[in-house]
């Protein structure tokens, strides 16, 4: 308990600024890391295998966002319920976190193990994927469905060592297993390209890295953590209500960016067919991971957010939400330039053919065109699960990815003959009117605060 007392002292007094840089630079770099999974798989798999596979395994993307949801809806929920308890110093809370996470990773995983390895096929042809595309999606996503488990346990646990506020250890943690993938991917191919089955190549690295990694997470709250333990593996009943109130809002982002992507690629089938499934799957690896950092940084404002919540030091709340929401932006940067203006050669990454890479850059430069935005949504989604404001997240996460998103994409193209453009379109559009919404409903929080008791003593 020291170390987290500790922790919570530095949340509650550090200088807003230096503790944004130290909670955000090893959260960036581990979020960075793991978002290189998928992402290093279709460079690997594009440029060593094919543009149909490539195709195949960014098809298969939004499907493993199913792991992803659960992960994040056990890890975020756990995160946040960890947080506040630290900033109540509440000792009972804190030594239930894990024993109700391990019991919940479980029981899921086993049921998206069991469902998605029977229904690989029929899933994928929810996304329009016909032919040879379908083929090599559904062995890519049946290998990746077969490690649910190591991956839902070693993310989720990774964003309770996060909410203690331990990034440091975080990132080195969930680091050296992505890093491994990326050593694997290319081995795994070589060997069984000349069989026919690069792309399993690429799934069988990605898993064995996800079980070494979760070993080595299991390792560490078993043997190393000091203040946090795997207890008695169950599902508690007064813990799950709460952490199912923040973790819901999570498992809807990546589920609901599941519906998003699919309607987008079922959209490109039927305006562009296989070629502009290509062109959007590369277009989406570079947006998914884009967003990476930008997670990362919500991860490292998480812990800060909760702790001073917790304290009921809303003031501070209000100053470091400003700070990561600015530092969010900067960050940016990194994609958007590149993207707006070398859209060819970014595509290219994924697409060996450089007449296709090119005749998607208008819309790629359109698509990320309200990139640059998204600061201020990440960082309002994760205030208000750090909160407790489960509703609030919803909502955020509804908006974005269904109650404007699908209306968009299916009347634009049908405007003035834009075809597959306004597919790319929507998306944009999308994201300019959500940062409208996003920055009134977090500034109507901030009114709340003035209503509110003063800091509790630290």
């Amino acid at each position: 308990m020291k170390q987290a007392l500790d922790t919570r002292t530095k949340l509650l007094t550090q200088n807003p600024f230096s503790l944004m840089l130290e909670l955000s630079i090893p959260a960036v770099l581990g979020m960075v890391v793991v978002g290189l999974y998928n992402f290093m798989d279709s460079v690997f798999v594009g440029q060593m295998v094919g543009s149909v596979q490539m195709g195949a395994v960014s098809i298969s993307y939004p499907f493993t966002l199913i792991n992803g949801g659960t992960a994040a809806m056990i890890g975020v929920g756990s995160a946040s319920v960890l947080s506040r308890a630290i900033g109540k110093k509440d000792e009972q809370t804190i030594q239930k976190i894990m024993g109700n996470l391990t019991a919940m990773v479980l029981l899921l995983s086993v049921i998206i193990m069991a469902v998605g390895m029977t229904f690989t096929r029929q899933i994928l042809s929810l996304a329009g994927a016909s032919g040879d595309i379908l083929n090599s999606a559904e062995n890519y996503l049946r290998i990746v469905y077969a490690g649910s488990l190591f991956v839902n346990f070693f993310q989720s646990a990774n964003m309770v060592i996060r909410g203690e506020g331990q990034l440091k250890k975080a990132m080195l943690i969930i680091g050296s297993g992505a890093l491994l993938n990326i050593i694997l991917d290319p081995i795994f191919i070589s060997i069984l390209n000349p069989y026919g089955k690069g792309i399993e190549g690429a799934a069988y690295a990605t898993i064995l890295s996800q079980f070494i990694q979760a070993a080595f997470t299991l390792w560490y709250f078993k043997k190393k953590s000091v203040h946090v333990k795997i207890g008695r593996i169950h599902i508690d009943g007064t813990l799950l209500p709460q952490v199912l109130a923040v973790g819901v809002s999570a498992l809807l982002m990546q589920i609901l960016t599941l519906v998003q992507q699919t309607v987008i690629y079922r959209l490109a089938s039927i305006y562009g067919g296989e070629a502009s499934q290509i062109l959007l799957g590369a277009a989406l690896r570079v947006w998914n991971f884009a967003f990476v950092p930008l997670w990362g940084i919500s991860q490292g404002f998480q812990p800060a957010a909760g702790t001073n919540y917790g304290a009921k030091d809303y003031t501070r709340v209000k100053t470091l939400t400003g700070v990561f929401v600015a530092s969010a932006t900067v960050m940016s940067l990194i994609f958007y330039i590149p993207v707006e203006l070398f859209p060819t050669k970014v595509l290219s990454l994924f697409i060996t053919d450089l007449g296709v890479a090119a005749s998607g850059a208008a819309n790629f430069r359109i698509m990320f065109s309200t990139y640059i935005l998204q600061g201020s949504f990440i960082i309002a989604v994760t205030l208000f699960q750090s909160l407790g404001k489960a509703n609030k997240a919803t909502w955020l996460v509804l908006f974005r990815q269904i109650i404007l998103f699908i209306p968009l994409a299916i009347i634009l193209p049908m405007i003035g003959g834009m075809g597959i453009r306004g597919v790319w379109l929507a998306i944009a559009l999308t994201d300019a009117i959500l940062v409208v919404i996003t920055l009134s409903m977090m500034f109507g929080e901030f009114r709340k605060f003035a209503h509110s008791g003063p800091p509790m003593a630290t």
